[in-house]
């Protein structure tokens, strides 16, 4: 199929890549800027990881053509993750250009062939962003064995009470949790000692954490759930390892899978 016959893509959707303005510094809107960082991609032939189906599945690709309103990629190797990527309506893309983390999420995949081989058409995203620290390279926790941050959270009376929050994502500057419920002194700003997060096969990371933000989102049943984005504090250079270690190794096993080498 020539390019002049690409059908049109999807509407454009309005897809948030973080919730309630984290790390907002670093999104880039305009579409001059969103096209530059695309085409880097491109000319560097950067391997994009695309999530999908709530990070259910994921697969390997790489940018082919980028136009003013659409883009084309690459299929998977594997046929049934390419076919669950183009039911899925929402796609999470992470890539590394120049060792600067980049993500962006597309709205529908739509099969077409491009230059006589099978491929994905997709709308231009909306906006991009684009990490320029190392150490904020960000984990979405596996599902299937998700991470939980123990804490004792302080009361109006002046005793603690014990919190255990689920880990959305991890990385060696933060993490993104569930917010406790109302009634639980939990804000902005503030910091919470002696935190414990249990890494699987890897160790226990103690940690002192700051809340950054504390923001409300909406579930596709409709209901709304608070979450929150936070910091270390003087990360121990040996906690900090152990965090290394556990992303490398959940990464590797995601990548194993992608192509069937097992885990």
């Amino acid at each position: 199929m020539t390019e002049a016959a690409i059908p049109s893509p999807p509407p454009a959707q309005t897809l948030p890549i973080l919730e309630a303005g984290e790390y907002d510094k670093y999104m880039l809107r305009a579409h001059g800027e969103v096209l530059m960082v695309l085409r880097g991609l491109r000319d560097h032939n950067s391997q994009i990881t695309v999530f999908f189906n709530e990070g259910q599945d994921m697969l390997l690709t790489m940018l082919v053509t980028i136009a003013e309103n659409h883009l084309i990629l690459d299929v998977g190797a594997d046929a049934e993750l390419n076919r669950r990527a183009v039911a899925a309506g929402r796609h999470y893309c992470v890539a590394l250009l120049d060792k600067v983390r980049i993500q962006f999420l597309l709205g529908e995949f739509t099969p077409v062939t491009h230059e006589g081989r099978p491929a994905f058409l997709s709308t231009f995203p909306k906006e991009l962003l684009r990490l320029q620290r190392r150490e904020f390279y960000r984990l979405t926790t596996p599902i299937a064995r998700p991470l939980k941050c123990r804490m004792s959270l302080p009361q109006a009376d002046g005793s603690d009470q014990a919190y255990e929050a689920t880990v959305f994502d991890i990385s060696g500057g933060g993490i993104g949790i569930t917010a406790p419920p109302d009634g639980m002194q939990f804000e902005s700003g503030q910091q919470i000692p002696n935190c414990r997060i249990e890494l699987p096969e890897v160790g226990i990371v103690t940690c002192i954490i700051k809340v950054c933000s504390v923001f409300e989102i909406t579930l596709k049943s409709g209901g709304r759930v608070r979450r929150a984005g936070c910091e270390f504090v003087k990360l121990p250079g040996p906690m900090a390892t152990l965090i290394q270690r556990y992303i490398i190794k959940v990464e590797r096993e995601r990548k194993a899978r992608e192509s069937g080498l097992g885990f």
